[in-house]
């Protein structure tokens, strides 16, 4: 039994919810989004609620019934709040910076790092901190992925691209055990 797909989405103020066939569009102050999804469940907006229900019982049925609400419900929050990943950059020199629809990196690479900004995700840096901000949580952790992706945390040192709230397990290098010739 799908347990998520069961809970209707409240609507805040400022979000319309319109459905035609398949297609849902999740309109905000701003934003607009869209999302065809399966035949196997339907989308309703009934009393500033959206409610998905499942044409049948089968196993993979409930998988997209949960997975339904779950990508309708981040498209409200998306339109209404937004979402956001912090990155830090840990190392002695390495900066990044947004250029146009670019962010450079140099993270101790003999070249500069420049990945292309999607459509709908913002970026902003402020000294060792980069901030993603869009509307589709999708992308804004895809950017984030692949930005931690360019130079990614090592245990020794902790050098890398971090999110801002994870914790990189550190290990203690090589121990000299002594006497020799």
């Amino acid at each position: 039994m799908s347990r998520i797909g069961n809970k209707p989405i409240d609507l805040p103020a400022g979000v319309n919810v319109s459905v035609s066939g398949r297609t849902v569009t999740v309109q905000g102050k701003d934003k607009t989004l869209t999302y065809e999804h399966r035949p196997e469940v339907s989308v309703k907006v009934e009393d500033k609620q959206v409610v998905v229900e499942r044409a049948n019982d089968q196993k993979q049925t409930k998988a997209y019934h949960g997975l339904t609400r779950a990508l309708v419900n981040n498209m409200i929050i998306g339109v209404s709040e937004g979402f956001k990943k912090e990155l830090e950059i840990n190392g002695v020199g390495w900066t990044a910076r947004v250029q146009g629809r670019k962010l450079a990196l140099n993270v101790g690479y003999a070249d500069t790092r420049e990945l292309d900004i999607p459509m709908g995700v913002e970026v902003a840096v402020q000294g060792n901190k980069i901030a993603i901000t869009g509307a589709e949580k999708q992308a804004v952790g895809q950017f984030a992925a692949a930005t931690r992706a360019q130079r990614p945390p090592e245990p020794y040192n902790g050098k890398g691209i971090k999110y801002s709230d994870e914790v990189i397990v550190r290990k203690e290098g090589k121990a000299f055990a002594g006497g020799g010739a």
